[in-house]
């Protein structure tokens, strides 16, 4: 980041939330920061679930940086943010030290799931950290993702998008997801590529296979 520790916004930012966390018991923060005393990597949250949902907004803010949210639902249905962190790389070791400082906050209990997107190396940072937790992909991500598709049998068959939806959130036994499959046939797209690898992981997406799992009303990360 652009500024040093000793001036400019990154004091301000440190400033403020240790002024936070003099008032706040809950809030805990941590930073790192390069050989130069640039600020690499800032984090902080304030509270905890145990599912949550693990975005990054790619360069939105006026200093070109990923920032990394945490999210989960209330028993109202609202999305609450209770955790960010601003990093200068997507690295896989950056992405440790959130997932670990995000651990961190929360007295090493590890949740239960996270709902993550498409990004492989967030992917495999959060899988190192919490081994255990079940990882379920963004529901949002996968339709985007079949959407885009390189395959223009795929991206041209809108009345398949409908029923890949279907398939993420309808209710179905496993006989009748099976069955329900059988609907690539009919839209023409047995072989491409981007739909077997979809049922190969189906067991991470469909509401079918994840029916013992509690994940709090989050399917998607934003």
């Amino acid at each position: 980041m652009r500024g040093k520790i000793k001036d400019g916004d990154v004091v301000a930012a440190l400033s403020y939330l240790r002024g936070k966390t003099d008032n706040d018991p809950m809030l805990y923060t941590k930073f790192a920061t390069n050989s130069d005393g640039r600020l690499r990597k800032l984090f902080w949250a304030d509270c905890f679930g145990d599912v949550l949902a693990f975005d990054t907004t790619y360069r939105k803010n006026k200093y070109n940086y990923p920032l990394v949210i945490f999210s989960r639902c209330n028993h109202h249905s609202q999305t609450i943010i209770f955790g960010c962190a601003l990093v200068s790389d997507e690295t896989i070791d950056t992405y440790k030290w959130v997932s670990k400082s995000f651990l961190e906050a929360m007295g090493n209990k590890h949740p239960k799931l996270v709902v993550i997107d498409g990004d492989v190396v967030m992917r495999e940072a959060i899988k190192h950290v919490f081994p255990d937790t079940c990882h379920r992909p963004c529901a949002w991500h996968l339709h985007k993702n079949a959407f885009l598709s390189p395959s223009s049998d795929l991206t041209k068959s809108s009345p398949f998008l409908m029923d890949f939806k279907k398939a993420m959130y309808s209710d179905f036994t496993l006989e009748e997801f099976k069955d329900f499959w059988m609907m690539v046939e009919k839209h023409g797209l047995v072989g491409i590529k981007w739909v077997s690898k979809m049922y190969e992981n189906r067991s991470s997406w469909a509401t079918t296979y994840l029916h013992d799992i509690f994940f709090g009303r989050i399917c998607t990360t934003s």
